[in-house]
């Protein structure tokens, strides 16, 4: 169900008067309302993941329960075991100018926050966010993805059963209620989607001087390195690279693989597809495109590079009759000119292109000729090789000898940098994130400010003067 746009304005007062009425929000209320969504996800992820089937026609529970609510299992764990040493006021050191005075950081919630959620992850992608703004101290207005009706109505009926509106509400439409809803004036606003959506979004929140957490997507390369097995590299590869279809934001892009190895690439690839994957068509594991739109978009990416001299490998073992299911099989794409779209825009589908390199150094200079990416991955046993493209590129995150795996580290900030977002979450740097971090500066009765007084004269050249020297 839409929210109407006039209900828009009325859902945010009402959380602003409530987060400006109660600016300190105890642990204990934030702990309640964390404790409430565990339960919500206890009782009803089932449910969730079956709604979560319903708008991708395909994509198996078990997905869900691994890649959403998992994930948010274990952020609300972690959230909930370090809250309160999150939450303690930070000491830090005094110059000697201003001894004997105190200082330390108070952490505060920032007030209301607004988080956009995307379709790929619908459970995950919406709660993590939310779980990070509460555990903050923040009231929050949450806008699900319409490309996924089912789940994002629900979360609206779970999540409107267990919390007040002041607390955290709902909204529902298209992208014309998401513009509106980008246009409130947000103490911090959330955006999770693509890099093209993401820059209208930013636009949107300047206009208030809203600041934003922008998780995007990009070009995440994963560079096979000499050294490298290439059967145990293809099968991480083809997880990252298929989980969900690839419609993950940190799935793997682009192969870049030494000069030579495409044929024995491809031929690791196909057998760890089979592993994963032993069919594709009718397989509840292997998700399927989420709507006929986004079908048609990467059909029309593989007959552009076909077009202009590529190569293209189906992997599709099993293989049954066409259905209607969008479940599109893998598809890797060699020798694709350097104008094809598939080495521009973000995949977001089972479409791997594998470029060959002649050197390291070739590697390296093709990702830095292009937007910062999301993710990173590397394979290979040479350490030395691998410190140098660490050291020699910048990215969100990077995994090494596998695919996605950073992301569930909780220690670990996620987030992007460049074109692919700005801003992180998980642990503590999500709370710090939507925190305020409010410097204090409690004096002491015996300061002497009173030396750096005018009228200027002799004493304040010798304090300054000693001054100097201490510093």
């Amino acid at each position: 169900m839409t929210t109407p746009t006039s209900s828009l304005r009325s859902l945010f007062d009402t959380q602003h008067r409530a987060s400006r009425a109660q600016i300190d929000v105890p642990l204990a209320l934030r702990r309640d309302r964390l404790l409430r969504l565990r339960r919500l996800l206890d009782a009803h992820g089932r449910a969730l993941a079956q709604a979560v089937q319903q708008d991708f026609g395909v994509r198996s529970p078990q997905l869900t329960e691994i890649a959403d609510l998992f994930v948010l299992r274990s952020l609300l764990s972690n959230t909930l075991k370090n809250l309160a040493t999150w939450m303690k006021p930070v000491k830090v050191g005094t110059p000697l100018y201003l001894l004997p005075a105190r200082a330390f950081l108070q952490r505060q919630p920032l007030g209301v926050v607004g988080v956009v959620s995307p379709w790929n992850y619908p459970v995950q992608l919406s709660l993590g966010p939310v779980i990070t703004a509460l555990a903050a101290g923040n009231r929050v207005m949450l806008k699900p993805s319409e490309l996924t009706p089912a789940t994002s109505a629900l979360l609206e009926k779970l999540l409107g059963e267990v919390f007040a509106p002041e607390e955290l509400c709902v909204v529902q439409g298209d992208g014309a209620v998401a513009a509106e809803f980008a246009a409130l004036p947000f103490d911090h606003l959330f955006f999770t989607g693509s890099t093209a959506v993401g820059r209208k979004v930013a636009e949107a929140a300047a206009a208030n001087l809203t600041p934003t957490t922008l998780e995007l997507g990009g070009k995440s390369p994963c560079i096979v390195d000499a050294s490298c097995d290439l059967d145990a590299a293809a099968i991480k590869i083809a997880h990252g690279k298929l989980l969900n279809a690839g419609q993950t934001c940190i799935a793997p892009d682009y192969v870049l693989l030494p000069a030579g190895r495409e044929a024995a690439f491809g031929e690791a690839f196909a057998r760890a597809v089979a592993t994963l994957f032993p069919t594709i068509a009718g397989n509840p594991d292997y998700a399927a495109i989420i709507s006929p739109r986004h079908h048609e978009r990467l059909q029309a990416l593989l007959a552009q590079a076909e077009a202009g001299g590529a190569r293209l490998q189906v992997v599709n073992p099993g293989a049954v009759a066409a259905s209607d299911s969008r479940q599109m099989a893998p598809v890797l794409v060699f020798d694709t000119a350097t104008d094809s779209k598939l080495l521009s825009e973000e995949i977001f589908g089972p479409i791997l292109p594998v470029l060959a390199y002649a050197s390291m150094d070739e590697a390296i200079g093709y990702i830095n000729a292009r937007p910062r990416p999301l993710a990173l991955y590397w394979f290979g046993t040479d350490t030395a090789a691998r410190d140098d493209v660490l050291a020699r590129t910048v990215s969100g995150g990077v995994t090494v000898n596998d695919t996605l795996m950073h992301i569930a580290h909780e220690n670990l900030p996620f987030g992007g940098v460049g074109d692919s977002g700005w801003g992180s979450y998980h642990g503590e740097a999500g709370f710090l994130r939507l925190t305020q971090q409010k410097p204090v500066l409690v004096q002491s009765k015996w300061a002497r400010g009173d030396l750096f007084y005018p009228p200027y004269g002799k004493r304040f050249d010798q304090v300054m003067g000693l001054l100097k020297r201490w510093i």
